[in-house]
């Protein structure tokens, strides 16, 4: 019986990564992969990589990191924030792999079932640095200390005035979707960004956690059933815990930082169904 895996910022634009994704095999042939984002910045690299999984594993599902939605100068996909994002979930509809608007589903194996649910929420700007009390004092801060997210040059909201009114748009319409599952609903959560502000605070950079997630999210885990949740983006792969809950960070991250590790060689996927891989 195959499980369910995870894997997060795969950032094939570096050739290292690239040859790791080309490496990945499932250890059965019913195995589930989830990729929780930043798989590239290029169009064709996300395609490649999404079609290159679909054709290994029983299901993949995907969801938007902040680099697959950069509209940067080489890309031959010229198109910005909302358009470019369901270019990639047509794209990826005709691979056969789950995005965050599709149905849920329902992963029915040992312990299940579970309803896996892939999101797309981004960031409000609410994990603010201390002293700062708003976005425009926090975004200070951050332009002072010299620490600002690259999605500021490329990570376009259109039609939205802002990525802070993005991601309100994107809470209100996962929160419904969730709030529709039947009571009792076991599920897993799967964000690009974490759901809790807690991992970001291990950030060097304490500025950066303003791009990293929104308080808004932070009772999600308890009031929507998970029974863990996924999540990239800050290249720090761990588990925190909150209550009896599981935030597992499943990147892989640049060749300069998996290569400081013990192994020297990116982590694989990590187990998420039947029993986590928590260490």
């Amino acid at each position: 019986m195959g499980g369910v895996y995870a894997i997060s910022d795969l950032h094939v634009g570096f050739p290292e990564n690239r040859a790791f994704v080309e490496g990945l095999r499932p250890g059965s042939a019913d195995d589930w992969l989830i990729v929780a984002g930043d798989v590239a910045e290029r169009f064709a690299d996300i395609e490649w990589t999404l079609r290159t999984l679909a054709d290994r594993y029983a299901t993949v599902l995907w969801v938007p990191g902040n680099h697959e939605l950069w509209t940067i100068k080489d890309d031959p996909v010229r198109l910005r924030g909302e358009a470019r994002y369901r270019r990639i979930v047509d794209m990826c509809r005709g691979l056969g792999v789950l995005t965050p608007e599709d149905p849920y589903p329902v992963w029915d194996g040992e312990g299940g079932p579970v309803t896996i649910a892939p999101l797309f929420l981004l960031y409000d700007y609410t994990f603010r640095p201390d002293g700062a009390s708003t976005k425009e004092e926090a975004l200070e801060i951050a332009h002072e200390s010299g620490v600002v997210c690259t999605d500021e040059v490329y990570l376009h909201p259109d039609p939205h005035p802002t990525r802070d009114a993005w991601c309100d748009a994107r809470i209100a319409y996962t929160e419904q979707r969730l709030a529709a599952l039947g009571p009792g609903t076991r599920t897993v959560l799967v964000n690009h960004w974490p759901l809790v502000r807690e991992p970001t605070r291990v950030l060097w950079y304490p500025e950066f956690a303003q791009w990293c997630g929104t308080e808004r999210t932070a009772d999600w885990h308890a009031r929507f059933g998970a029974v863990s949740v996924v999540y990239g983006h800050l290249h720090i792969p761990r588990t925190i815990w909150t209550g009896d809950v599981p935030h597992i960070e499943v990147s892989v991250g640049y060749p300069r930082e998996w290569r400081k590790r013990p192994a020297a060689a990116p982590r694989g996927p990590r187990r998420i169904l039947p029993d986590p891989e928590t260490s």
